[in-house]
């Protein structure tokens, strides 16, 4: 991101610069170390036309490809970021990696050099880095997190791949209705009204409300703007997203499929933590932002529990954060001491019940949407051709 720096240097005068940074606090350093005071820092913004341009947000599982190439090639670590550094184009993401290879030029552990950079790398990524710089197998806890990410992507992708037609007959049927009500409705209201003839009462209603439609349309499409300009910005503030988890939580199916996928997502992170050689307690600690504020009330007094002397298997059944076939698993990695493979085992359970219901509830929900969205268009072309049945009945 490009900062404007005020500064002064010697008998120069205050002097404005323009840097690329990732933070204020960089782009101060940036300029103290050209011999600058400095004075103020903001961000510049920069318009391209009308758009403004957005922040970079940094390839984690790029990232770690690439790091998990070069080391197996056989690079040492500050020489295989120095490498992804160097042939990186992005002024952003350069800036973030010649911090991690300063930091490690410093004699700091990778652990610590990506906790500086918080914001390009979450507490989950630093928590596995660390764990495995003790066991010496970062190539392995790479791998790991490769593994982690593509899974969650690819379920985050399932359901929403799986939401697009519906969407898009939604869309298309809204549009189509609209044009019937506000366009060729109308028009069939003054035919009628020219006839002289009466109307039974469902085509009456329907040409009225198409001349309704036609007198107040520029009013209704402005309002309708305005309230879904509305929705947006209230779905973008966290109580609206907060009262919506509650209420999509509530709803018996619904709510018993997102509670599957949280303990999916949260059984898969803790056992590549586990995997990498971090102590369960920890790890427990760790994931627990994972889960939504309700369950990390129950996997505190799980924690509690477990740190108390108790087992895994036991502390998540009596706290309600397993299913019957988890406990299973669990009390099998508890007696061949693989339990963090058995946790992603969960987790894999997990996400494939969770994919086969995404499948059946589409195949269910879009011929349901589309009879619907049919029995709509189709009622309100038969209710404009009525009368003209009944007209040329008359005629016969």
């Amino acid at each position: 991101m490009r900062y404007e720096v005020k500064a002064i240097r010697g008998g120069e005068g205050v002097t404005a610069l323009v840097l690329d940074a990732v933070d204020a606090a960089d782009a101060a350093g940036q300029a103290k170390a050209q011999g600058y005071a400095v004075i103020a820092v903001h961000a510049k913004q920069a318009w391209a036309g009308w758009r403004k341009t957005r922040n970079t947000r940094f390839p984690l599982v790029l990232f770690s490809q690439e790091l998990l190439a070069l080391l197996e090639a056989g690079l040492a670590l500050v020489d295989a970021i120095e490498t992804l550094s160097e042939k990186e184009t992005n002024p952003e993401i350069r800036n973030t990696l010649a911090q991690i290879c300063a930091s490690l030029s410093e004699g700091h552990p990778l652990s610590v050099a990506l906790q500086q950079s918080r914001a390009n790398f979450p507490p989950l990524y630093v928590a596995m880095i660390r764990a495995s710089e003790k066991t010496g197998a970062m190539a392995e806890a790479l791998s790991r997190y490769i593994a982690y990410q593509t899974q969650m992507d690819g379920v985050r992708q399932q359901v929403v791949g799986a939401s697009i037609y519906p969407a898009l007959l939604a869309v298309v049927g809204g549009l189509v209705t609209l044009f019937l009500m506000m366009y060729v409705v109308p028009r069939f209201s003054h035919v009628y009204a020219d006839i002289g003839r009466n109307l039974p009462l469902m085509s009456l209603l329907l040409m009225k409300s198409g001349l309704f439609l036609e007198a107040n349309g520029t009013k209704l499409l402005a309002g309708l703007v305005v309230i879904l300009g509305m929705l947006a910005h209230a779905a973008s503030r966290p109580a609206f997203k907060q009262w919506l988890d509650r209420k999509l939580w509530q709803l018996p199916s619904v709510g018993a499929r997102l509670h599957l996928y949280q303990l999916s997502r949260f059984y898969r992170s803790l056992g590549m933590l586990l995997r990498g050689g971090m102590p369960v307690v920890p790890a427990l600690q760790m994931v627990s932002d994972l889960l939504r504020s309700s369950l990390r009330g129950s996997l505190a007094l799980a924690t509690t529990r477990i740190r108390e002397g108790h087992t895994i298997s036991q502390a998540m059944e009596q706290y309600n954060l397993t299913t019957p076939v988890a406990l299973r698993m669990l009390r099998v990695g508890e007696r061949t001491g693989r339990m963090g493979e058995m946790m992603e085992r969960i987790a894999a359970f997990y996400e494939e019940e969770t994919a086969r219901w995404v499948v059946r509830f589409t195949k269910l929900f879009e011929p349901l949407l589309m009879v619907f969205i049919g029995l709509v268009i189709g009622g309100i072309v038969m209710l404009m051709y009525f009368p003209i049945f009944e007209l040329a009945g008359s005629i016969q």
